[in-house]
């Protein structure tokens, strides 16, 4: 590396190079990407995007911002941040850790927290970032255990299923009652979603206008299907496109009154049956932890084995923390 890294905020004008360079990274996902964050109203969060410069050329980027303790967080506002790069080495890539706590230390911040996307999102598996942080001393706020589905079975997928998950798909594709397609039904999506919600004491992180929103920035990076008995809309799950390597189950939603109809089982061989056709090379289901209990890092035992059922594994999702 012949040139120090430079850092500066990023600004509007920057949006169509940022957006083109985490098309093109090696770790970069659509929750980097400044066409998702638009779809929160401006002023919602106070965001301090960075840019990092080697000379003139653009070497990362870190979507982030300042929460109302001072504290800088990425991501904010999307589900995976953390510095996005090309497959760089370790030496630059400890160059730009460095550039980001200078830049930190100069506008007096005392903390920063930032949650990388899971390893199996990287094009070419790197954690040059994630040792640059910990070697300048990061710790780990929390661990979430996630899970995943490899693709590497390709069109053989089901046989690696259990038992269970195996006949109640075959049943269900062989008697035809219960049927699944794409659809641009946000708003019947939506209704079940909060319906599934509730029944949970929770609320869904996005209101169907953001749903809108998203959609209308993003079309290609989002795909609904629906789960239909009969006529009658019973279930549905929302994928988001995250980068070319995984498909993210966002949500899997049914009604309940007709879970004896096993939607949530059609709707994780569609998934998995229409990523491998694509050529995605995993299947992220999400964290799998225990929502109510006092230590957020409690796993849900029955989710983890509901997900195990369709050849998932645990993957990290790691919160990293640096004083500064």
């Amino acid at each position: 590396m012949n040139r120090p890294i430079t850092v500066r905020p990023y600004t509007p004008d920057d949006r169509e190079v940022w957006d083109a360079f985490v098309e093109k990274s090696n770790n970069g996902t659509m929750f980097h990407q400044q066409r998702f964050l638009d779809y929160h109203p401006a002023g919602k969060w106070n965001y301090h995007h960075l840019m990092f410069f080697e000379g003139p050329t653009l070497v990362g980027v870190l979507p982030g911002g300042i929460n109302a303790r001072g504290e800088y967080w990425s991501p904010m506002g999307a589900s995976y941040g953390s510095i996005v790069t090309a497959d760089i080495s370790f030496e630059k890539s400890l160059a730009i850790v460095d550039a980001f706590i200078d830049h930190g230390k100069g506008l007096g911040w005392k903390h920063a927290y930032l949650i990388p996307a899971p390893i199996v999102y990287t094009r070419n598996y790197s954690q040059h970032h994630e040792y640059a942080l910990l070697y300048r001393k990061a710790d780990f706020e929390l661990h979430y255990i996630s899970h995943a589905i490899d693709l590497k079975r390709g069109a053989d997928f089901l046989q690696h299923f259990d038992q269970t998950a195996r006949k109640t798909i075959r049943k269900i594709l062989r008697e035809g009652e219960v049927t699944i397609r794409e659809s641009d039904d946000y708003e019947t999506f939506h209704r079940i979603l909060v319906e599934n919600k509730k029944r949970h004491d929770t609320t869904p992180t996005h209101t169907l206008d953001d749903l809108y929103r998203l959609r209308d920035l993003m079309p290609e990076k989002l795909r609904l299907n629906m789960v239909y008995h009969g006529d009658t809309p019973i279930a549905g799950s929302l994928l988001f496109l995250a980068n070319p390597k995984v498909v993210l189950c966002f949500y899997n939603m049914l009604l309940y009154e007709y879970e004896h109809l096993k939607p949530v089982y059609l709707i994780m061989y569609e998934t998995v049956r229409w990523a491998v056709e694509n050529g995605y090379e995993w299947v992220d289901i999400g964290v799998s932890q225990d929502t109510k209990a006092e230590d957020p890092m409690t796993p849900s035992l029955g989710l983890i084995g509901f997900k195990e059922r369709f050849d998932a594994r645990g993957i990290l999702r790691s919160t990293y923390h640096l004083s500064l």
